[in-house]
């Protein structure tokens, strides 16, 4: 039986000689559905019952001693659990850590940086430390200066913001203003807000039901994140985010383009950008990245 008197089926029992120190069968066999055993035509002599089950104690009966035509019933055997020979407790900084790391190696098509995708279901939530180097990370990967460079020249060639002008100091001034666009919203909705408002800044992969279900994750997420504590929250930190660094970026864009409709323009692009990239994110960026967890 068990400590609370449920009978062990499958146990494998023993019958052993008291003096042999190896514990070596004489005669074995399995118990059964009521956990009972019998061991037949033993010889006369000085025995101990072993008795052995998966994830209990190995049990050994005191001695006895058998006469001639003797039958003897062993005494009620109780097995206790099997004793943990060892736990290892560590913080949740140092997983959310290991985490994150892992997270840094990710990049569509092995270029494109990808930090902000946890395929972890149950992944640690992140120190405020920990939300500001990831953010840094992200906003000074050299892939984003290949970005904004990209995006200035495509800028430059059909003359957005004109007051900036054309030439090298009209290229410079737009990538700039890119690059403060990039800081401010990154370091806002990834650090500031996220650690302030205690939320998690990573969208969180579900991969498994229905398309809609899917769809309907992905496009939420612009609207609902993930808090510390593991529970769902509005976003504040993405939707504060946007709105702080389209009201920043009228500071330096021309003064012909700080205008309310800019500004929430530049609000609405943000939050359907996010969205558009979580549904990305769903349905095709976890085949176009590298270095994803098998798990």
């Amino acid at each position: 039986m068990d400590a609370s008197g449920a009978t062990v089926a499958g146990a494998q029992v023993s019958l052993v000689l008291s003096d042999d120190a190896q514990l070596q069968p004489v005669q074995a066999m399995t118990s059964g559905l009521r956990g009972e055993f019998t061991f037949a035509n033993v010889a006369v002599g000085s025995y101990r019952v072993r008795a052995d089950a998966p994830g209990f104690a190995t049990f050994v009966s005191k001695d006895f001693s058998l006469t001639a035509q003797q039958a003897y019933v062993i005494p009620e055997i109780s097995l206790s659990l099997m004793a943990m020979s060892e736990v290892t407790v560590r913080p949740t900084s140092v997983i959310a850590a290991e985490q994150i790391k892992a997270e840094e190696k990710q990049r569509l098509f092995g270029v494109v940086p990808n930090f902000y995708v946890s395929y972890v279901p149950d992944a640690a939530p992140m120190t405020s430390n920990q939300k500001l180097k990831l953010a840094a990370r992200d906003t000074f990967d050299w892939m984003s200066f290949i970005s904004i460079s990209i995006d200035a020249s495509i800028e430059q060639a059909g003359n957005a913001h004109a007051r900036f002008g054309q030439g090298a100091s009209g290229y410079t001034k737009r990538w700039a203003a890119l690059w403060a666009d990039n800081i401010s919203d990154d370091l806002l909705s990834h650090y500031v807000f996220a650690s302030a408002l205690h939320q998690d800044p990573r969208y969180f992969y579900q991969g498994t039901g229905s398309t809609k279900s899917r769809l309907f994750h992905a496009l939420s997420s612009a609207f609902v994140a993930r808090g510390d504590n593991g529970k769902l929250m509005p976003n504040y930190a993405y939707l504060l985010g946007d709105v702080s660094s389209a009201g920043i970026s009228n500071i330096y864009y021309p003064r012909s383009d700080r205008t309310v409709s800019w500004f929430l323009i530049n609000t609405a692009l943000g939050i359907a950008g996010r969205a558009g990239q979580a549904v990305t994110e769903e349905f095709i960026g976890k085949r176009m990245t590298r270095n994803v967890p098998v798990s």
